[in-house]
């Protein structure tokens, strides 16, 4: 059935069928960025501990710039204390600790500042008529990255270019299902899209955060990066095979963009800023200096 309808594309789309299209790529998006944002080793550890009778709901930071402290908040409970602990990631030394204090009705600590794709890992113990761990016993520590600040004037535009592209490519190989005529334009769209986002401001992203235009193939082996040269290849290779302009046969086209939408979209799933810019500790106290020390992590 389905070799069928790719061998028998329809002369016409509808509008009801274009906005269908728009509808199911939006919704196949936001689930996208939902995934991300709660995988992705970067993004703010949420969770919720039970002390005393108490439910405090927690989101403590994984990312931060490197030109200050970055700032550890527990929500705040009468009779309740907390302890940060922290130390140098994949360093072997004994953690430091941190009393947290009040602020605003919270408890407050500061990780202290670190170099560009400096990481530290903590833990924080609450303490009331018992004592609780942030993360539980037996789960991994808290991890947190540090980089270089990077302008908004390059920041924005590079988020919203892939937002953009990668909606967009949703919907063309959405398109080559049920409306063919509409994706041959959306592809190319989409390939400009990632080329300005993703292999132009993307690099730009990647220098001023931790002091390289590109950490990927065949340099180094950042997962971002090669994610990123992946999706662009995939969308480089349909508009080759798709041209600009309608064929007789369309079928092996519409087979193209859906394969280039299909790896892009798993592609995007990997979540991001894993097995990315890793600062060696151990390189640094030998007196190689801190962009130098840069490498990429090989375990996430």
């Amino acid at each position: 059935m389905a070799s069928a309808t790719l061998s028998h594309p329809p002369t016409g789309s509808s509008r009801f069928v274009r906005i269908l299209l728009w509808v199911m790529a939006v919704l196949l998006m936001a689930a996208a960025v939902v995934y991300q944002r709660t995988t992705g080793p970067t993004y703010p550890k949420k969770g919720n501990l039970v002390a005393d009778g108490q439910t405090l709901l927690y989101r403590l930071v994984r990312s931060h710039n490197s030109d200050m402290d970055a700032p550890v908040v527990l929500p705040g409970a009468p009779g309740l204390s907390a302890t940060l602990h922290y130390k140098r990631f994949r360093m072997d030394e004994p953690y430091t600790p941190l009393v947290m204090t009040p602020e605003e009705g919270n408890l407050v600590a500061r990780l202290p500042r670190q170099p560009a794709a400096g990481k530290l890992e903590y833990y924080l113990e609450v303490t009331g008529a018992d004592v609780s761990r942030i993360p539980a016993d037996g789960e991994e520590n808290i991890v947190i990255r540090y980089k270089d600040p990077v302008p908004a004037a390059v920041l924005i535009p590079h988020i919203f270019m892939m937002f953009f592209a990668v909606l967009i490519g949703m919907r063309t190989g959405l398109a080559a299902i049920l409306a063919p005529d509409t994706m041959r334009r959306t592809a190319w769209i989409t390939l400009i899209g990632l080329t300005i986002g993703g292999m132009m401001l993307g690099p730009l992203v990647q220098k001023y955060a931790f002091g390289v235009f590109w950490a990927g193939f065949p340099y180094d082996s950042d997962l971002t990066d090669n994610k990123m040269l992946i999706m662009w290849l995939s969308w480089v290779f349909a508009c080759a095979i798709i041209g600009s302009k309608p064929k007789p046969r369309e079928a092996v086209n519409r087979v193209v963009v859906l394969v280039a939408m299909v790896v892009m979209t798993a592609v995007y799933l990997i979540p991001h800023s894993m097995r990315g810019s890793e600062l060696d500790y151990k390189k640094l106290e030998e007196g190689v200096a801190p962009h130098e020390a840069i490498g990429t992590s090989k375990h996430g």
